[in-house]
């Protein structure tokens, strides 16, 4: 309330989309909490599950009531708006980035290296030659809420440690000297007794988070089930140039507005997943071979709202084998979670391993509610083909033009007033 109040333009449209994603993220918190319980699979925990069910009823309902009359306050907003094919980017990156921000993620030497700020906030370097030897050392002296960007330059070298950055740790940056040379790794998974939401090596939920040229990995393998490499609930967060390698559960993009370009993503069983609202852009996705008698599913979505302004969208990017791996098990390109799950693949190169079918139900033999939005645009490659693609009444096989243009990076994870001091300006295609 405070924000849609505060200045001139009670009801700008930037804020009130501000307020979308904040109530839609606010309903996946409720949903991650009774996952959580439901994880235990005991009757007992079947039965603290109904109570927390029932106590959080009224802040539930609230939740969802306050989204439907913001995306109300949104689409009556939209018929007063000036088309929003000519709003100002940042290059190839979201406009929510400063100019700063620009810089320190488009540079880069002529032969791909990393260029280093001169003056990095923390150094950290294994051997000493920084200010620290750990990655969690340093983030230790992060302002809470600054306003300002604070820069952690990580050395080349692996670091065994896991990093949880609470949700008042805004406006860090972290890179590394390359998506192989720089590493984050980790080993907690659900096996060992780990819920799924704190097996995550690197997570963070800290708004403005960026993350250049390193890699996060759970090194906890496939018979560990769900071991999460990176978890992010980071509002406005970009990650350029990174990897992220696991099995089953890989990257959890949780909630908010997340934006991944030039990234490379491994894994197994729902291996992209969570309910953000999140473009993969220029990314390279690759499943790899899980144990004996599983499947791939790429994605799984987890929309429960109508209102919800989530969804994942994988543009522009490359869907093919892992190198060196003989990839057997079916592959899918993923499986609804949830009721009103939504993922668009488009404008992506698919390579021939993907099952004709090209998706998977949860519940195997059961189609999804037709309340979801699965679909396709102008996918190329020898798995794009979509004649023996699934038959639900919520997949479309060919997005129309216009439907596409709404899962754009300037659509769906920009306002239509995000910052005005932009760099670039072109117009917003597919």
């Amino acid at each position: 309330m405070s924000t849609i109040v505060s200045g001139e333009k009670i009801l700008s449209p930037t804020k009130i989309r501000d307020v979308e994603t904040w109530i839609s993220a606010a309903i996946t918190d409720h949903d991650t909490c009774l996952d959580a319980v439901g994880e235990l699979n005991s009757t007992a925990a079947k039965n603290i599950r109904s109570e927390i069910e029932t106590a959080m009823r009224n802040s539930t309902e609230f939740a969802s009531n306050s989204l439907a009359i913001v995306t109300k306050v949104i689409r009556l907003l939209s018929n007063f708006e000036v088309s929003n094919h000519h709003r100002r980017l940042l290059g190839d990156f979201p406009e929510w980035l400063g100019a700063a921000e620009r810089r320190l993620l488009a540079a880069a030497e002529g032969n791909g290296t990393t260029v280093i700020p001169d003056t990095p906030d923390a150094v950290v370097a294994k051997d000493g030659s920084g200010q620290y030897k750990t990655i969690g050392e340093a983030l230790k002296i992060v302002p809470k809420k600054s306003l300002k960007r604070f820069v952690v330059y990580v050395k080349k070298g692996e670091y065994v440690e896991n990093i949880d950055l609470d949700k008042n740790t805004w406006n860090v940056m972290i890179y590394g000297d390359g998506m192989t040379e720089t590493v984050v790794s980790g080993s907690r998974n659900f096996m060992d007794g780990t819920p799924t939401f704190e097996t995550a090596t690197f997570a963070v939920k800290g708004k403005g988070f960026i993350a250049k040229d390193i890699q996060f990995k759970n090194t906890a393998g496939a018979s560990k089930h769900q071991a999460v490499a990176l978890r992010s609930g980071s509002d406005e967060s970009v990650f350029y140039r990174c990897s992220f390698v696991g099995f089953q559960d890989t990257l959890y993009a949780h909630s908010n507005r997340q934006f991944y370009r030039d990234c490379d993503i491994t894994g197994t069983i729902d291996f992209i997943f969570g309910n953000a609202a999140v473009v993969f852009q220029n990314c390279k996705i690759m499943p790899r071979q899980p144990m004996a008698n599983q499947f791939n599913t790429i994605t799984a979505q987890g929309k429960k709202d109508p209102n919800q302004n989530t969804g994942i969208v994988i543009q522009k990017s490359t869907i093919t084998t892992l190198p060196n791996d003989n990839l057997i098990a079916p592959t899918y390109l993923g499986r609804p979670w949830k009721d009103f799950s939504t993922t668009i693949i488009m404008k992506s190169q698919i390579g021939s391993f993907l099952k004709p079918v090209g998706w998977i139900s949860w519940v195997f033999n059961v189609d999804p509610p037709s309340s979801i939005l699965y679909a396709e645009y102008q996918n190329t490659g020898p798995g794009a083909a979509v004649d023996q693609r699934v038959k639900w009444a919520g997949y479309k096989s060919a997005l129309e033009d216009g439907e596409a243009l709404k899962f754009t990076v300037d659509s769906f994870i920009q306002g239509p007033e995000w910052l005005p001091n932009a760099a670039v300006q072109f117009d917003s295609t597919l």
